[in-house]
């Protein structure tokens, strides 16, 4: 089939507006770290504060006996680990004991067995940061740890007059398998964005894997009172209602990385229904505008597809064009990827990007649609397990 040559050329133009957008989400919005580590913008002052690290932890023996070392093992003068306990029924308890009886700046506490009606995590977290004695908070996960004995040094750097938030990057280190590089490459793009974002005096969310801010702050903002019902948005939620343009500042040297273990298909798409469920609570229009990319994507690869298919009969040499430039986009998204994976010391899996940048567009449109269709349980309306 031979079409018209005007609408060949528009499928034809349409694609090249496509690529020219997609390319400016690669070369501006994705390479901004990258870009902005080379100016070493990332640190600003070695001022030393104490600080308290707090940590969430449900049945999760095996991870604090195997990540609190790093935790307790800091290059750092003066700082507290507080481990709130949310009515484990492992070992975690004797863990935290052990440590303790060696590490006297390490503190656990309780949640309440009875409490009913709100999340049992953010209560948690609250009960961590109100026991907290320094004002400076950083935040990880159990099943995290440091990349290095400066970690806390690197993700308090940032801090100065006025700057109340400071968003750091967690890698992940993926295992064998689609899934594992399908999760890798999620969370290089999550980072990415965010991360982005901060830097361009947009912040709109955080990644409580890494993530700090001042005790004042919390408080100043009620904690987590606008989202206490809420099963999720711990971090995320409470970094978009709390960021401000002048008041967030990132860190992602590689001594302010923390690193993740290996999780479950099954694990990453509980987090991805979590966070679908929160995502449409943010505020202002970034998440919006890293949404339209996936409606440029598509577009792109239709209209190239189409360009190269209907033209090469009647016009080889706009089909030519058109495969140059389907070519040009993956190569430039590659070379962002794999240069920014690099900066954050995660690996690219550059030989997948052509399968997971379909994939995943995908999988966030099916978390989409569940949380529409009233699938993902949002609120917290019985007692959390």
């Amino acid at each position: 089939m031979i079409l018209p040559i005007h609408t060949e050329f528009l499928i034809a133009g349409i694609s090249i507006l496509a690529f020219f957008i997609l390319s400016l989400y690669y070369v501006i919005s994705y390479a901004r770290p990258m870009r902005m580590a080379a100016r070493g913008r990332c640190l600003e002052n070695n001022q030393r504060p104490p600080v308290s690290i707090i940590l969430y932890a449900k049945n999760d023996a095996e991870n604090l006996q195997k990540h609190l070392p790093a935790l307790l093992s800091q290059d750092y003068p003066e700082y507290e680990v507080i481990v709130v306990n949310d009515g484990s029924d492992d070992e975690t308890d004797d863990v935290l004991k052990r440590f303790q009886n060696s590490h006297n700046n390490l503190y656990h506490t309780y949640v309440p067995a009875d409490a009913r009606y709100l999340s049992r995590r953010k209560l948690a977290l609250t009960l961590g940061i109100k026991a907290a004695k320094h004002p400076y908070l950083l935040f990880t996960e159990a099943n995290c740890q440091p990349a290095s004995n400066q970690w806390i040094t690197s993700m308090i750097a940032p801090y100065a007059s006025g700057i109340s938030i400071v968003l750091g990057f967690c890698r992940y280190d993926s295992g064998k398998g689609l899934s594992a590089k399908l999760i890798a490459y999620d969370n290089l793009l999550s980072g990415l964005r965010y991360l982005s974002a901060a830097l361009a005096h947009r912040p709109y969310t955080g990644d409580g894997r890494n993530l700090s801010y001042r005790k004042d702050l919390f408080f100043s903002h009620k904690g987590f009172y606008k989202s206490l019902s809420l099963r999720c948005g711990d971090d995320d939620l409470f970094i978009n209602e709390a960021a401000t343009p002048s008041n967030t500042k990132v860190a992602y040297t590689p001594e302010s990385l923390t690193e993740m273990d290996p999780i479950s298909l099954k694990q990453w798409m509980a987090t991805k229904a979590a966070r679908a469920t929160t995502r449409h609570y943010y505020r202002g229009y970034t998440p919006a505008l890293y949404g339209m990319e996936t409606f440029f994507f598509f577009l792109f690869q239709a209209a190239s597809i189409s360009t190269i298919a209907y033209c090469l009969p009647a016009h080889p040499w706009v089909a030519g064009a058109g495969a140059t430039v389907y070519a040009l986009r993956y190569t430039i998204k590659a070379f962002v990827i794999r240069k920014s994976a690099q900066m954050l010391q995660q690996r690219p899996h550059l030989g997948w990007l052509f399968l997971l940048e379909f994939l995943l567009p995908l999988f966030n449109g099916y978390f989409s649609l569940r949380r529409l269709s009233g699938h993902t349980r949002e609120h917290t309306f019985r007692l959390d397990k």
